[in-house]
């Protein structure tokens, strides 16, 4: 309890709050730009910190990852384009229903449930991290393989009915990992002799250019074509109200919850959790509300962004 206290007191402090207000709007600015990161940010910041009180240093830092990871959804919502890799779930929900015509729905939906996500991840880290950490540090290779064969399995809940094509999606993916050098080997692989394939095809890159660069083309492709105007909802729509509690409630503690245990696994990134998340949340919705999947879900962005800020 002492230790809580003192943390309050450096939070609530006016230095500790500039500092939480400078880091999430750096953050979010970030996390906001398609390829650029939050660990890219921690990483240009670092150097200035070393002057810095350590308490002061970790608080600003803590702001500008939660800012970043919170800022992707601005970009995959009304863009298409994924700032973060831990946005790409929210992506396939969040743009359906901007084009709909509420994009301040989907913001008001990814925000809160951010902001839950990441309230419920700090009580678990104040109370059980030690425990759990002692526990995630005793998973071997095995059990990482475990969690990498899930994470496939569960390409074939959010495919929906079409099998073949989430196959493909897997499949794809897997090939995009083997180029490089093979860990178990040290011996290059499917690198065609170009040095640059040497260190493998980065995440971000891959997602640039699926999401980012395939939109542009397909908006360039309709330049021409006479722009429709989408009626935009009212800004009260943004915010959540007492129905949406209710209706979310379970949604946001479960997504929480699959976020929070992912993220404490060592090298697992929020990307795992919301895909976790999201295939949980579609596979506990009921047939109506699973049909949404994809075309719009308010339970989807919810779980997605609920698990990746956790």
């Amino acid at each position: 309890m002492e230790s809580i206290q003192a943390a309050a007191s450096y939070i609530l402090s006016v230095q500790g709050i500039a500092l939480i207000v400078l880091g999430t709007v750096l953050g979010i600015t970030m996390g906001a730009i398609p390829g650029l990161t939050g660990a890219m940010l921690i990483a240009l910041t670092l150097p200035l910190t070393f002057s810095m009180d350590p308490i002061f240093a970790f608080i600003l830092l803590i702001s500008m990852y939660v800012g970043a990871v919170s800022g992707g959804l601005i970009t995959a919502t009304l863009l298409r384009m994924p700032g973060t890799p831990a946005s790409i779930m929210t992506t396939m929900d969040g743009f359906p229903m901007a084009r709909s015509g509420k994009p301040g729905r989907a913001l008001g939906l990814g925000i809160t449930a951010s902001f839950v996500g990441g309230m419920i991840s700090w009580v678990f880290l104040i109370t059980l991290s030690a425990p759990i950490a002692r526990y995630s540090t005793k998973l071997g290779p095995f059990d990482f393989f475990s969690l990498v064969l899930l994470a496939l399995v569960l390409i074939a809940s959010i495919g929906g009915k079409s099998l073949s094509r989430s196959f493909f999606s897997a499949s794809l993916g897997v090939l995009a990992s083997l180029p490089g050098i093979d860990k178990a080997t040290g011996n290059l692989r499917l690198t065609f002799g170009y040095e640059e394939l040497n260190g493998g095809l980065k995440l971000l890159p891959v997602l640039i250019g699926m999401f980012a660069i395939s939109q542009i083309i397909s908006d360039i492709s309709r330049i021409n074509e006479k722009i429709t105007v989408i009626p935009v909802n009212r800004a009260r729509e943004i915010f959540f109200k007492l129905r949406d509690w209710k209706r979310q409630a379970v949604n946001l503690i479960r997504s929480s919850l699959i976020g929070t245990w992912i993220g404490i696994l060592p090298g697992v990134g929020a990307n795992i959790g919301s895909v976790t998340a999201y295939s949980a949340a579609r596979s506990v919705a009921s047939p109506e509300e699973r049909e949404k999947f994809g075309k719009g879900s308010e339970v989807a962005i919810v779980a997605s962004e609920s698990a990746n800020n956790a």
